[in-house]
């Protein structure tokens, strides 16, 4: 991680009054369940995104990405979205919705550095929000306590840039520091700590760097599959897919196209897949807990039709090595990464592996390597 102090002194001429960061998020079961109010199990990462910010003493908001190398600015009466500030966006739909609320901002200058790898599904725009989030709260001595940012920081993405989207990761993000892994209950949109694995499991993410195209139909379409699905087991009552169970969407057969069925099938599994696996975590069973995250992943392969073969193949042979306890496809699919969670000792013969993946699919896979770590907090 780049001196981000370092680097807003240098851009501004000015130390920042507030260091903030926000952490990247994994999903291990259930990110497909959003629209069934379901559950979801995800971790905070030692990846992160800092922000650093100081008042300024006209009413201008300068904004610099250290990492692109990028500069955008406005005004504090000049708050909206432009589609060519791009990152930007994020720390000012915070400060719309804070003005809003009657705060009476101040110009700031704000800096951004971090090291969450971007494109993998780690929840980079929603830490970028609630580094923002947390970073305004401090400069501003604003009340608000972590799921309260969380709060603010979705909303500003939902409303300022016009793109809704569930709580888990914000919720995930904003969790305290700690070894435990986060369920969020999409029905009540609360989360809940549950302890992680002892031992030295490291959390290894690797880019497929397969080419993605036509992701968001192809998600839509199994959305709309859903629906399908519902409306013949719901018969028009107000219950979503997690008010009902497998052996009632296996009636459905012969009466739905097995496409739907099977889509269906995975988001309802995956939920009780969720319960399986804070089981397992609460017992301290390892072996328990690696085989409901391969359960998934095959679940997504065979129901939910997400992956493809170069992500099979990096899961199926992650599990073949000793030490390693389980390797799933994370994210919205059609190629980008796996996580395995494996001991660290079982990295090298990881790495070797995978260049016969690079031999057999003609791409070169990124390996990140890190661990659950927490959480919302001032850097200085």
């Amino acid at each position: 991680m780049k001196d981000i102090a370092a680097l807003h002194r240098a851009e501004y001429d000015v130390a920042p009054d507030i260091v903030a960061a926000a952490p990247g998020v994994v999903k291990f079961l259930g990110e497909h369940t959003e629209a069934s109010e379901g559950l979801v199990l995800a971790a905070a990462l030692s990846f992160e995104i800092q922000v650093a910010i100081s008042i300024r003493r006209d009413s201008s908001l300068r904004f610099f990405a250290a990492d692109l190398g990028e500069r955008k600015r406005t005004s504090v009466g000049n708050l909206k979205y432009k589609r060519e500030d791009r990152w930007a966006n994020y720390p000012k739909g915070v400060l719309d919705l804070l003005v809003k609320e009657g705060l009476p901002a101040k110009g700031v200058n704000f800096t951004i550095a971090g090291d969450i790898p971007i494109g993998l599904g780690l929840a980079s725009s929603a830490a970028l929000g609630l580094a923002s989030a947390m970073a305004f709260k401090e400069l501003f001595g604003l009340n608000k306590r972590g799921e309260e940012l969380a709060d603010l920081a979705r909303r500003a993405e939902a409303e300022f840039l016009g793109r809704p989207v569930p709580s888990y990761d914000y919720l995930t993000a904003a969790a305290p520091a700690g070894g435990t892994v986060s369920i969020v209950d999409l029905r009540t949109n609360r989360r809940r700590a549950v302890p992680f694995l002892d031992g030295d499991y490291i959390v290894v993410l690797t880019d497929s760097k397969v080419p993605r195209i036509n992701v968001d139909a192809e998600l839509k379409q199994r959305a709309d599959d859903c629906q399908k699905c519902l409306a013949a087991l719901s018969r028009g009552s107000a219950k979503t897919l997690r008010d009902f169970g497998p052996d009632e969407v296996e009636e459905l057969m012969g009466n739905l196209p097995e496409s739907v069925r099977r889509r269906c099938l995975h988001v309802i599994e995956e939920m009780a897949r969720v319960v399986e696996a804070e089981d397992a975590l609460i017992k301290g069973d390892a072996v328990a807990f690696g085989r409901t995250v391969n359960k998934s992943h095959a679940s997504l392969r065979n129901l939910f039709e997400v992956s493809c073969p170069e992500i099979d193949w990096l899961a199926k042979r992650a599990i073949e090595i000793d030490g390693v306890l389980c390797s799933r496809l994370t994210g919205k699919g059609f190629g980008g990464c796996t996580v395995t969670i494996m001991s660290e000792s079982a990295l090298p013969e990881y790495k070797k592996r995978l260049e016969d993946y690079e031999r057999i699919f003609g791409f070169r896979p990124t390996v990140h390597e890190t661990r659950l770590a927490g959480g919302l907090r001032v850097v200085g």
